[in-house]
């Protein structure tokens, strides 16, 4: 697993939740791009209601990460996108119980999805 270090440097806001402010990947052998996985079952059915969406799409994140061999702990950037800042609590409350304490880097943004019945996409990149 590659190495990595958390840089929360007291001279920058502290990261408000659940992520680093930097992560340094080190004595790594391969990176993984997830494209940005969208809350819809392996029948393109879409769960009812945010959480319900924000768990199905982690779970899309980390099965790409288990097709390649990798867990959640080898995330080094994740970026979500919302559809509404009124998500921005209960995905930061799903973020942190999925990743069970690991702190990738981590930006969060408010747009459009593609197709209006996803309220949100992540994307993530993976080290080892």
């Amino acid at each position: 697993m590659a190495q990595t270090v958390s840089h929360n440097p007291a001279t920058v806001h502290a990261p408000s939740s659940g992520y680093s402010m930097g992560l340094e990947v080190s004595q790594h052998r391969r990176l993984l791009f997830v494209s940005g996985q969208v809350p819809e079952n392996v029948d393109g059915s879409v769960p009812e209601g945010f959480e319900a969406q924000c768990e199905q799409a982690w779970r899309n994140v980390i099965a790409v990460l288990e097709a390649a061999g990798l867990g959640d702990r080898h995330l080094v950037k994740i970026n979500t996108f919302l559809t509404d800042r009124s998500q921005v609590a209960a995905n930061r409350t799903i973020r942190r119980r999925m990743l069970a304490g690991h702190e990738p880097a981590s930006t969060v943004m408010i747009a459009e999805t593609v197709d209006g019945k996803w309220l949100l996409e992540i994307e993530a990149i993976a080290a080892e």
